[in-house]
């Protein structure tokens, strides 16, 4: 894949309110996601592990019963298997996100 455009990558709605632009290679994924005001990620586990920073916005997560609320800067990191959701803040939150290994069903 070598190099990425991320405005010209069409976004996909997970849920509504959440728009994510995903690219991968054999072992990672990547995502860039934009979560409108309010909008809730409900409490899941996947097997991968997943890593985070915040590049706008406020978001309130959850890992495995700790939150924290979280703003521009700060990163977070939850394991493959662990339970975790959140809530974006007033003005919603962009994120980039790292999977590996890579979720298939994030890939389009």
């Amino acid at each position: 894949m070598g190099f990425l455009n991320l405005e010209e990558r069409a976004a996909k709605e997970p849920f509504p309110g959440a728009a994510m632009r995903t690219f991968w290679g054999d072992k990672m994924l990547v995502s860039r996601v934009d979560f409108g005001p309010g909008v809730v990620v409900p409490d899941h586990s996947h097997p991968h592990e997943q890593v985070g920073v915040l590049l706008s916005g406020e978001l309130t997560l959850t890992i495995d019963g700790e939150q924290r609320t979280l703003r521009a800067g700060d990163m977070y990191i939850v394991p493959g298997g662990a339970i975790h959701g959140g809530v974006a803040g007033d003005e919603g939150f962009t994120a980039f996100e790292v999977f590996s290994p890579v979720r298939e069903e994030y890939k389009y």
